[in-house]
């Protein structure tokens, strides 16, 4: 007669796991993803002009609703969250050997140097499609998207930097909203209406966009005529 092991007989408990990011707050952060390299993407030549415009709306649009979903949302993704992780910096320059404060700094340096760069980078693209100036407006503009590129791709490396390191995909809770961890959820609620309602926004705008694209007037399908010249022919017509 044979007998089973004790040991294979104990039930297998799955490893804890909370929700760490909410549904709205990864609508956000993969929308502005989108649309930032929809636009870069898009940034060089006429054919894509009107798609990169509208991607560069987008991007300014969702900066609005982040600024206002960190005053009102949450508290786990408040800006004053965010400003007290930077406000360590001078702490972990005076012991750079605290690697879980290094951590919480870079990734809100990260995090806020994109935020800050987002702004200057559609106003700048709105005056170069308004023709408010010449080439060196341009120059600007491109600036400003090349530096977002750069704080992108740190911010990036820093992740898989830290994935590396600690042996776990960093990016999984912006992804599923949830990671391994005991206790209580970080994210209460997942306020996953507001992140449908918020998807459905963007799309509508997007057809919106599409439709008004092509226009009855050839003026309409011509994206390097500026706002100002195709206003002039509607008038005219």
């Amino acid at each position: 007669m044979t007998t089973t092991p004790l040991s294979s007989s104990r039930p297998t408990t799955a490893p804890a796991r909370r929700r760490m990011v909410d549904a709205t707050t990864r609508a956000l952060h993969w929308l502005m993803a989108l649309s930032f390299t929809g636009a870069y993407l898009t940034a060089d030549g006429e054919r894509w002009r009107l798609v990169h415009v509208a991607l560069g709306y987008t991007l300014g649009g969702l900066l609005v609703a982040r600024l206002l979903w960190g005053l009102f949302g949450p508290r786990q993704v408040r800006l004053s969250v965010l400003w007290r992780k930077l406000r360590s910096l001078p702490t972990w320059l005076a012991a750079p050997t605290n690697a879980r404060l290094g951590q919480n700094v870079l990734m809100a340096l990260a995090v806020a140097l994109i935020l800050s760069l987002i702004l200057p980078l559609t106003l700048s693209g709105y005056a170069v499609w308004d023709e408010w100036g010449g080439e060196w407006l341009e120059e600007v503009h491109e600036f400003f998207g090349n530096a977002l590129l750069a704080v992108v791709l740190l911010h990036i490396g820093l992740i898989v930097l830290l994935s590396l390191w600690r042996r776990q995909n960093q990016a999984l809770p912006m992804l599923t909203g949830r990671g391994p961890g005991p206790g209580a959820d970080v994210a209460p609620r997942n306020h996953g209406w507001l992140a449908l309602a918020l998807v459905g926004a963007v799309v509508a705008f997007w057809l919106w966009q599409w439709n008004g694209a092509p226009g009855a007037s050839p003026s309409d399908a011509n994206p390097t005529l500026s706002h100002h010249e195709r206003q002039a022919d509607h008038d005219d017509d």
